[in-house]
């Protein structure tokens, strides 16, 4: 609830019509203008129906949803909230069901909504029944809010998911509750009397201490006597006071440009109220009305000019609405005129329409709408004609930015590339689009030119963002007849998700039937050593027919052997072995000692995104044992036990059974764009022989990733189990990267200007987006250009270095914990020179690491004989988490990294030399993450073991075995189940000998103690 719907007590409607004949020392009254309500508002009409009552519906920014407070939840007499489809109908309760709710609002990007909720208050079942039993009774209390203390404010996700829990945001015993966000949703504006209760961390809400007797004589009776209007960042930080003032402020909304807060604000008595607004750091408090009457319920028009109202000015229990200009220089004009109580009116983003609560004489309130017209309003209220402005982009360009790299710059631009305006920046996605166009405008304003298509800043490309179950899928078994092979075959049709479901790179289409053949775990790997060959195809036909194995590796190997199939026992490896002997279909079955949380294979996209000539199905334990027990004398455990122990068992034939259907597969094509602008060389190339124009000298890049997680659904997230479905804000990864591009190209665009700065290259800014999900962005951008000089992108040989004469990257450089580590300085000799010349008058410690084949966009150049220099701080246990968020981040910093980056692309910008090339090979052992099937939740420091051998750890995952087992941040492993870790190779190496459930032995160094723990492998599938 926004407002005050209880209003006042009956006991003081006498000192109500006293107040109304005047008071002393009030500023003159301005008499409110009556006018015909239709000249205004078209002819209402009803929205809402159901349930016993509804009101205080809000919108979407788009206009397409209503989010409205109703009592219409089973076993619950209190308002719940609810969102309104207003283009389909359709009704979603978005709230838990349980306690009090009221006061919602949706987020600017349409994905979250706020409301108040006491769900958490132990107590709230038992306050419903009372309140279910007192209705019965007939004694029903006239006024229906109570201000409770167990009021918190909640986020939820939208559209709400099953199993989603609300989010609380900047909770504190006391009332918390008619809150909304800002514009650019990075803030939100409350009414809260939390000043007036202790925060000593008790469950149960008292009156502070620092309250007079009286006082918390007067909480006990009136706790809205105490209501403020507070504001906090969008995570619940930073909350401040605005107001201080005996009575209720309350109902406080932003105006469409954010600059504003308009609210109302009952007098010490609570019998009156008129409507205020203030700036949104509290100052410049103005008052609009002066109808010493109940007026409340403000609303700003989408244009800013003026605000609609509620006000009881015609008599004490009616209630029409009003409106009044924006400074309140006119008498407010008269809307609606009709008996009972119109109450809460909003606009529609458009201004268009307009929405309100109405309450007819003895009957329910329900919410209504109406047209809206604007000229009329306007010439009412003695206002120039219409000038709709709206609330502009969800990112404006920041303003004020300074000539030099700055710590106060770089957290806006880090708190605005991660603000819930941008959704986790998911490639692909409206948040990525809101990002990267911000991006884009800040280049602008930076006088930078546009280097993209058509002569924009942005690059689009394609790619596969995931795959999706069609519609024609079926599956179909034969079995043989219950009375042998001379019956009746049993035709059974799995059900897909349940029985069954396809792997994203089966076969499309028709699959014949044919016979099934069980084939073990189907592993092949030649003899080793001491190592047996492994054949579970041996004599066995497999020609057109399926062929069912377990996922895995037998259980009970020894971890040498583990380690020698863990590539043989991959997905992808055991269908090219049953392809090549000419099978039709794989059917892959996790089996009852494989300890999965999933027996089906999740359908999702690999990194090649390439299919294959057969079927590929997973099937559920029970589906593959009925078709194993149909034919033959053997169940499913009792196979996998056998070869979890080591029993060799032959291949055979399932008599009877066939299996044919159809599979369906949708791959989801999307479109992600990178950010590419350019700043000129000062000087133009030399002219060529004849006077023809000289090719310009390669350019120096720039570049850092723009992109992100989303909200965890896409591979990667490590959130924990309370964090799912939360934004991840990405702030070190990698908005603080993004801010340092930024301020580089302003500071370079500057010093160019002023002449400061003489270049004989260009140097091209580049925001990457697709970094996240496999280097996609640069990886196109930079094909792109292999074409347009006539190269072969396909060409694992092709050259960019007559186009690019060095790449500098910044991922994840925001926590500059005491070292800097720059990554890729083998890939050119001049590296080592130009970071001691650019670092010494700043003495920065940097960790120079010699590898090129890194895991970010740096890559993607140096694999085309561009020489790269990447910047890194360092993992954290925040990492592609919900907890990524910019006030973790280290500006003073950050803005160190950028200001040795910006020095480094001057002097290459200047120096008519381009670096040379140094090619490496690749490391000798990968890192196979996608081959692991065993989880232990750390999170290495890929650049910094303080010169030791081991893997240092970042940190570990919440709740994760590593956590359980002790592992902290900064601990060094040595030595993983006896065997010696030297470093991330090693580390990759020795997990894939571990065990799912099979508690390993783990040697940390901590300081300088040895310590060793007993971490228990849990699965990642």
């Amino acid at each position: 609830m926004r407002n005050r719907s209880s209003l006042v007590a009956l006991a003081a409607s006498a000192m109500f019509l006293l107040s109304c004949t005047g008071l002393p020392n009030q500023p003159a009254k301005k008499t409110a203008t009556a006018r015909p309500p239709a000249s205004l508002m078209g002819p209402a009409r009803q929205l809402t129906f159901d349930g016993r009552r509804s009101g205080e519906g809000y919108f979407s920014r788009d206009g397409r949803t209503l989010v409205f407070q109703s009592e219409r939840t089973p076993g619950n007499p209190f308002y719940q909230i609810f969102t309104l489809d207003l283009e389909t109908g359709d009704v979603d309760r978005v709230s838990p069901g349980v306690g009090k709710t009221t006061c919602a609002w949706i987020h600017p990007s349409g994905k979250r909504v706020l409301f108040s909720s006491t769900h958490l208050d132990p107590a709230s079942e038992s306050l419903q029944q009372a309140e279910i039993a007192e209705r019965e009774s007939g004694e029903e209390r006239r006024y229906a809010w109570d201000y409770d203390p167990h009021y918190d404010i909640f986020t939820t996700r939208l559209p709400s998911q099953a199993g989603d829990k609300p989010i609380p945001v900047g909770e504190a015993p006391g009332y918390d509750a008619e809150a909304s966000w800002s514009p650019d949703g990075r803030s939100i504006v409350f009414a809260s009397n939390r000043h007036a209760y202790a925060q000593d961390g008790s469950p149960s809400p008292s009156p502070s201490s620092a309250l007079s007797a009286s006082d918390r004589e007067r909480l006990a009776i009136d706790p809205s006597r105490f209501i403020d209007i507070y504001i906090m960042d969008a995570r619940g930080g930073d909350i401040r006071r605005l107001t201080n003032h005996v009575g209720y402020d309350g109902g406080p909304f932003f105006s469409p440009d954010g600059k504003r807060i308009v609210f109302r604000r009952f007098d010490e008595d609570g019998t009156r109220a008129e409507i205020f607004s203030m700036r949104s750091d509290g100052s410049d408090l103005q008052q609009l009305t002066r109808l010493e009457a109940m007026s409340w319920a403000p609303f700003y028009h989408p244009s800013g000019d003026y605000v609609i109202f509620t006000t009881n000015t015609h008599g004490f229990a009616n209630f029409e609405l009003y409106i009044v200009d924006a400074a309140g220089q006119s008498a407010p004009v008269r809307v609606t005129q009709q008996d009972g109580a119109d109450l809460l009116p909003v606009f529609s983003p458009g201004g268009g329409e307009v929405f309100f609560t109405r309450k007819p004489p003895g009957g329910k309130s329900q919410i209504y709408r109406a047209s809206w017209d604007d000229d009329l309003a306007r010439r009412r209220l003695g206002l120039p004609a219409h000038s709709v402005h709206g609330a502009g982009p969800l990112l404006p360009v920041p303003t004020g930015l300074s000539r030099d790299i700055e710590p106060r710059d770089l957290h806006q631009l880090v708190d605005d590339l991660s603000s819930d305006a941008t959704e986790g920046r998911l490639t692909g996605t409206k948040g990525e689009r809101i990002a990267t166009g911000y991006v884009a405008r800040v280049f602008r304003s930076l006088g930078l030119e546009p280097a993209g298509d058509g002569g924009s800043y942005f690059h689009e490309f394609g790619f596969t963002a995931g795959v999706s179950l069609g519609s024609g899928n079926r599956l179909q078994a034969t079995l043989p007849g219950a009375s042998g092979a001379d019956s009746s075959p049993d035709e059974r049709g799995l059900v897909l998700d349940r029985d069954w479901r396809p792997l994203s790179f089966s076969r499309i289409g028709e699959v014949a039937e044919a016979p099934v053949v069980f084939a073990g775990y189907g592993l092949v790997a030649p003899a080793e050593s001491d190592q047996r060959e492994v054949d579970d195809y041996a004599h066995l036909d497999v020609q057109d027919k399926w062929v069912l194995v377990l996922r895995y590796m037998p259980e009970n190997l020894d971890e040498e052997a583990r380690r020698r199939l863990n590539r043989q026992s991959s997905l992808r490896y055991k269908t090219m072995v049953a392809r090549d002997r000419g099978a039709r279909g794989v059917l892959f079955v996790s089996g009852p000692a494989s300890k999965v949380r999933e027996e089906l294979v999740g359908l999702r996209s690999d990194a090649s995104l390439s299919g294959t000539s057969v079927a590929v199905i997973s099937l559920s334990d029970e589906a593959a044992d009925a078709l194993i027990r149909a034919g033959s004398d053997h169940d499913l455990r009792d196979l996998q036990d056998a070869l979890d122990r080591g029993i060799r068992m032959p291949g055979f034939a399932l008599q009877g059974v066939r299996l044919a259907g159809n599979i369906d597969i949708q791959q989801q094509r999307k479109k992600g764009r990178n950010v590419i602008a350019r700043l000129p060389a000062t000087l133009a190339p030399p002219a060529g022989k004849n006077g023809a124009a000289a090719n310009a000298a390669p350019f120096v890049l720039i570049g850092a990733h723009v992109d992100h997680l989303g909200t965890g659904d896409a591979a990667g997230s490590l959130a924990r189990g309370d964090e799912h479905g939360q934004i991840h804000p990405g702030a070190d990864d990698n908005a603080s990267g993004v801010a340092a591009l930024i301020e580089i190209a302003d500071r370079l665009a500057h010093e160019q200007a002023e002449g400061r700065l003489v270049t004989s290259r260009d140097i091209v800014f580049a925001a990457w987006s697709g970094e996240e999900l496999g280097l996609l962005g640069s990886a196109a951008w930079a094909d792109q250009l292999l074409a347009r000089t006539d190269a072969d992108p396909g060409n694992p040989h092709a050259d960019l270095s007559p186009r690019i004469a060095a790449y500098l990257n910044m991922d994840m450089v925001g926590r500059l914990r005491g070292h800097l580590t720059l990554l890729g300085v083998d890939s050119s000799p001049v590296w080592p020179g130009v970071i001691e010349r650019r670092n010494a008058p700043r003495g920065l410690m940097i960790i120079p690491i010699g590898d090129s084949y890194l895991p970010t966009d740096a890559t993607t150049f140096y694999l085309k004989h561009v020489p790269i220099l990447s910047a890194f701080t360092g993992s954290h246990e925040d990492y592609h988490t919900p907890r990524d968020r910019s006030d973790q981040i280290d500006y003073p910093g950050l803005a160190q990294v950028a200001e040795l980056m910006a020095d480094i692309a001057a002097s290459l910008a200047t120096d008519p030399d381009a670096p040379a090339y140094v090619a490496m090979s690749a490391p000798a052992q990968g890192l196979p993450r996608a081959g692991l099937r065993v989880y232990l939740g750390t999170i290495p420091d890929y650049a910094n073991n303080d010169g030791r051998p081991g893997l240092k750890l970042a940190g570990v995952s919440g709740g994760g075995p590593a956590e359980q087992a002790g592992l902290l941040a900064g601990d060094l492993i040595v030595e993983v189940d006896g065997r010696s870790i030297e470093n991330i190779y090693d580390y990759t190496y020795a997990l894939d000998g571990l065990e799912v459930g099979v508690p390993v032995k783990i040697v940390v160094l901590r300081g300088e103690s040895r310590t060793a723990v007993m971490l228990t492998p849990s699965s990642r599938d």
